[in-house]
């Protein structure tokens, strides 16, 4: 019966094994779902991220991602502080979460002054319709709007109309941020909001003096806003910021930086010659506790798929690794430095501590199935010995029994054995050897009754030996 109990517990145990590396193996293999904070739901960042999620999506890979809509970029630092989010786009210099690490430098960004050309759509001129002159006279050319005066550097904007490119404030405070190293106060200019989407609208509607906007030189808000400050062969003036470094030793969050010739294109390339200015980063930032291996997996498949997006999103291409160095101000997430610096850990890499647990739980539980084994068989052997020992005290007995009443007793008493035995043998609790054992101690113990018994009652040596025969229980079943 033991035997039998304890090969169940074999095969239940190695089932159990087998069933705990299989779960282990679907859940390292199942796809991954993070939540991705980015924001507001209609802007270009917001717009790059659902792109990308419907490549992961049908691409199944191993990341999946479920965008959580914020207002802004300081709301989606606040998610990854909150623990609402795992990934989140942020601006470099709105807000940074204190418990996340990049990524990935989703775009970089730089501020965009332009004074719009005399006659041009952002100054609120409208072409009139050439007029045919008389026959024999001669064209009267029509005289050109004057272009603002004073508008040449930063500090011109003073008392100025200047519309800024974007959803939120946050552009707004970036040009305070610069207007206050010319010393000119919020106060002493009138902000006009211009929708990134439809940039010529707007202006036509609220015409401007000056028109700012900070973001990649591939946005299309930038070729608008050109072409919309362009007039006839006159392009828009790219104000200087001359101050740029001094912005950036101040404000940290800035880097001064340069619109390159040539950048924004055009019949003629603008801007003519570089332009000082200054710029900051957009980040995507992970959660600083989020595993290793869900960020470096992230971040394969994010740069995997910058060429597929280039199509739609031309910045998506420009999408660059963040700064490794332990140093670096913004320091990376170890998943993705592990990836972009060629050191991803592999599958054994990763599971090699469980694998190690689990080979030594595997041997653990080996070695006590084989010690349970063992125990089982030697308790086994002891009541074995036990039944052969009861057999030899019954013989003892049975030699110096006075009466046939305790030899009846006696032979009770085997038969009691016997009745057991029989059953454990059905039970397959029996090997041969131990049977080969008891059937010779049972013939000893019954042989030693009925001689006992033809002593006591005087039987003649034939009788003795019917009688011999009457006593003497055959053991026939069959071994296990």
């Amino acid at each position: 019966m033991m035997l039998h109990h304890t090969l169940l517990l074999t095969i239940a145990i190695c089932l159990l094994v087998a069933g705990l590396v299989g779960a282990a193996f679907y859940a390292a293999t199942r796809p991954a779902t993070l939540k991705f904070a980015v924001g507001p739901a209609n802007g270009e960042d917001a717009k790059l991220v659902q792109a990308v999620h419907r490549h992961f999506s049908s691409d199944r890979a191993n990341i999946q991602l479920r965008l959580v809509n914020t207002a802004g970029a300081a709301e989606s630092a606040k998610a990854i502080d909150d623990k609402k989010a795992d990934l989140a786009v942020v601006r470099q210099d709105i807000a940074m979460p204190k418990s996340g690490l990049a990524v990935a430098i989703l775009r970089k960004n730089v501020v965009v002054l332009l004074v719009p050309a005399p006659g041009s759509a952002a100054l609120g001129a409208v072409k009139p319709p050439e007029a045919k002159p008389a026959k024999g006279a001669k064209g009267v050319k029509p005289k050109k709007t004057a272009k603002p005066k004073g508008i040449e550097k930063v500090e011109d904007i003073k008392g100025r109309r200047v519309g800024v490119i974007g959803r939120t404030s946050a552009n707004v405070d970036v040009l305070n941020a610069i207007l206050k190293q010319y010393e000119v106060l919020p106060d002493h200019i009138t902000i006009v909001a211009l929708d990134p989407d439809n940039v010529a609208a707007s202006l036509r509607d609220n015409p401007v003096d000056v028109i700012f906007g900070a973001g990649p030189v591939t946005a299309r808000y930038f070729a608008d806003a050109i072409a919309a400050s362009s007039a006839d062969k006159e392009s828009p003036t790219f104000l200087k910021l001359g101050a740029a470094q001094a912005i950036e030793n101040r404000l940290p969050v800035y880097e001064a930086t340069e619109i390159k010739a040539g950048v924004f294109g055009g019949h003629k390339p603008l801007p003519e010659e570089d332009v000082e200015t200054i710029g900051f980063s957009h980040y995507i930032m992970a959660r600083r506790d989020l595993s290793e291996a869900e960020v470096a997996d992230f971040t394969k498949l994010l740069f995997g798929v910058r060429q597929a997006l280039g199509t739609e999103f031309p910045g998506a291409a420009k999408i660059e690794k963040p700064d490794t160095d332990r140093d670096a101000t913004v320091a990376a997430h170890p998943g993705a430095a592990a990836y972009l610096d060629n050191d991803q850990k592999t599958f054994f890499d990763r599971y090699s501590d469980l694998l190690y647990w689990g080979l030594m739980v595997t041997s653990f539980l080996g070695s006590g199935i084989a010690w349970l084994t063992s125990y089982t068989k030697a308790d086994e052997r002891l009541r074995h010995t036990h039944v052969l020992d009861q057999l030899i005290e019954l013989m003892t007995a049975a030699r110096k029994a006075e009466t046939i009443e305790e030899l009846d007793k006696l032979r009770a008493d085997v038969d009691d054995i016997l009745r057991k035995t029989i059953q454990q043998a059905e039970q397959h609790a029996l090997d041969e050897q131990a049977l080969a054992a008891f059937r010779l101690a049972l013939d000893q113990a019954q042989l030693a009754i009925s001689d006992r018994r033809v002593m006591l009652t005087g039987q003649t040596p034939g009788q003795a030996t019917s009688a011999t025969m009457a006593d003497v229980t055959p053991l026939r079943f069959a071994a296990p």
